[in-house]
């Protein structure tokens, strides 16, 4: 092969490698480098839970006499760079998150900007790298039904190793109804957020350029 041909192979696979749609294999999950405007905190919201595949989950402790339990998690909210929004989870009873939340739904999951690489070098608290809270409640999915296969599809996609996961562990998928949004992506607080601005971002798009 010449040196030619060499050369032209080498800035095709780092135009492919550099591109802010290039898929990150290992994560499943397509690299959007292209962050929104922090003004648009709808789609800033959903591009942070499209772009990420773990969190903090945190449920209400059976255990701990009530106290708050916080566990990394995988989620999924749909397939790559096609997030529905809502998290879903694929959870053992063996661990203490799945088992506080059949007890008590109420959880919040937390997520940061920074595991995506657009911080830069920036302090995972600095506000202008963007984190997220989603709270309400986490919901068994009844076995068999759209959404569980939903969920199989959207998880799957992002973890592949889920699929060999032990079947005598009682794994079952979870999602996070959403009843508040905690965003914070630039200084001066959270931003103002609704939960239908969060689920239909296409529609505050235009107002929130202005």
């Amino acid at each position: 092969m010449g040196n030619g041909v060499l050369n032209s192979f080498f800035y095709v696979v780092c135009a492919v490698l550099l591109h802010p749609g290039f898929l990150d294999s290992a994560q499943g999950r397509f690299i959007s480098v292209n962050k929104p405007d922090p003004r648009n905190a709808a789609a800033t919201a959903r591009w942070l839970v499209a772009q990420n595949s773990w969190g903090v989950l945190n449920t209400i402790s059976v255990d701990l006499g009530g106290a708050p339990f916080g566990n990394v998690v995988s989620f999924s909210d749909g397939q790559p760079n096609n997030g529905s929004g809502i998290p879903y989870f694929y959870l053992t009873t063996l661990d203490p998150t799945a088992r506080n939340a059949l007890k008590d739904e109420r959880s919040s999951l937390t997520i940061s900007e920074y595991p995506i690489g657009t911080c830069g070098k920036k302090d995972p608290e600095n506000p202008s790298c963007a984190k997220i809270t989603l709270t309400g409640k986490l919901k068994l999915i009844k076995a068999d039904s759209e959404d569980a296969k939903f969920a199989q599809s959207a998880l799957y996609a992002k973890h592949e190793e889920m699929k060999g996961w032990p079947k005598d562990h009682n794994f079952q998928f979870f999602k996070l109804e959403i009843e508040d949004i905690f965003l914070i992506d630039w200084f001066g607080g959270p931003k103002p957020l609704t939960v239908e601005q969060y689920m239909h971002p296409e529609k505050y798009q235009s107002a929130a350029s202005n």
